[in-house]
């Protein structure tokens, strides 16, 4: 069992304080047409399944129900995911990785992985774990929280081989996309980057970063507010947002407000992007002293961010739908699987299970879940794999982790 090691000064680092902690409340008009396009315990021993540990916060009264951005179909009741559910860790695919980050999916099975301070993309077989180096991002510079972060593949990949990358630079956060030669030398298949967006502001913290394209084929990026908390109210600002564009940079037909990238705003730090099986997309977000959150994003939804932290039932304002204590979660990645929202966890060093109602509109179907707690320490990003698999893949190797022999490494989780 690895031991959890939090100290003072990380925690510091990990959640600046200072600021006046509050949040959130509910948007209370659905928005209509255009924008109706969709953004679309135990612990396992690593051997077994086992039903988890059901959360411990204090929740507030629930609030207004969220508003969905795309029709819904509600599913017959046999495909509802079980109350309680379980994590078995089928194996190790591969171990070694430095500062991995994002994690994305190639044709065929394989995966791409981004080190984050090491400016890497290295394939990964995803039968064998076998590693292949891509090629080095050109002009990524790495520091504090910035560096290669989130790596997205195109959804005509199979025509056009791009690969789109969001990384830090010297002036800023952009995003770029690159064409992968498979049968170019080692170490040398990425083209060179061609930005399709920049000036998203940079920080040493809160720099956002995960991209993903949705299921109507526009590229979604969550940005943070750097520590300039005022950012995430400024819809001229691209930090404390989620943005949404075509696959060229520009912002993308149906947005809340044309000729903007902003499909949502009062973010402190979006770190994970995933959608559900009604095509609705969900978002981890990074809370500062009380309450990291899991949002049901509304198009031209405000999240409350600086005025508001969890649960606060404030007209105008969109609640979490879940919420945790900030040292049992800091979360990053997600992913949809089994009926439920799967959460990695970097200080709080598991992974949660959010297992979503019938109805979108509803409270989640049961109190969240955690696994492998403490187990394998920070986790950083968790993938879609089909059916009841999961990618996950550890954090460990940041400067803010406790490395053991392995470390990083992308595990193979079964999950009901």
């Amino acid at each position: 069992m690895r031991a959890s090691v939090f100290g003072s000064v990380r925690a510091l680092v990990e959640r600046p304080r200072g600021f006046p902690v509050a949040r959130r409340a509910m948007v209370t008009a659905v928005v209509a047409g255009s924008l109706m396009v969709s953004a679309g315990c135990s612990s396992s021993d690593g051997s077994g399944s086992t039903g988890g540990d059901a959360a411990g916060t204090t929740q507030p009264p629930p609030s207004s129900p969220a508003v969905s951005s795309s029709p819904s179909t509600l599913p017959p009741p046999s495909s509802l995911p079980p109350a309680k559910g379980s994590v078995k860790v089928v194996s190790t695919l591969t171990e070694g990785l430095a500062s991995p980050w994002g994690l994305a999916e190639l044709p065929g099975g394989d995966l791409l992985v981004s080190s984050r301070d090491e400016r890497t993309i290295t394939r990964v077989d995803g039968r064998t774990g076998s590693k292949t180096l891509l090629g080095t991002v050109p002009g990524v510079s790495p520091a504090g929280e910035g560096g290669l972060l989130g790596i997205a593949i195109s959804p005509t990949y199979a025509s056009d081989h791009l690969v789109y990358a969001y990384f830090t630079t010297g002036s800023d956060n952009r995003i770029a996309r690159m064409r992968y030669d498979e049968h170019g030398d080692t170490g040398r298949q990425l083209g060179a980057p061609h930005t399709v967006l920049r000036g998203i502001p940079k920080g040493n913290i809160h720099n956002g970063g995960r991209i993903a394209f949705g299921p109507d084929h526009m590229l979604y990026a969550g940005t943070g507010e750097t520590g300039n908390t005022g950012l995430a109210q400024d819809k001229a600002s691209l930090a404390g947002k989620i943005l949404r564009m075509t696959p060229d940079g520009k912002p993308a037909p149906g947005n809340p407000e044309p000729g903007l990238l902003m499909y949502s705003y009062g973010h402190r730090n979006v770190q994970g992007l995933a959608w559900d099986s009604r095509k609705q997309l969900w978002a981890s977000e990074f809370g500062q002293d009380t309450w990291d959150e899991l949002n049901q994003i509304v198009p031209g939804g405000n999240y409350g961010w600086p005025k508001y932290e969890g649960k606060v039932g404030k007209k105008g304002f969109v609640d979490p739908v879940a919420q945790w204590k900030t040292s049992e979660a800091s979360p990053s990645g997600i992913a949809f699987a089994q009926g439920s929202i799967w959460m990695a966890g970097l200080r709080g060093e598991r992974l949660w299970r959010i297992a979503l109602s019938e109805n979108p509109d509803k409270e989640p179907l049961a109190a969240p879940q955690s696994f492998l707690k403490g187990q394998y320490g920070r986790l950083r990003t968790v993938l879609a794999a089909g059916g009841d698999r999961l990618w996950l893949v550890t954090s460990n190797t940041d400067t803010r982790g406790t490395p053991e022999p392995g470390d990083d490494r992308a595990l193979v989780l079964e999950v009901r």
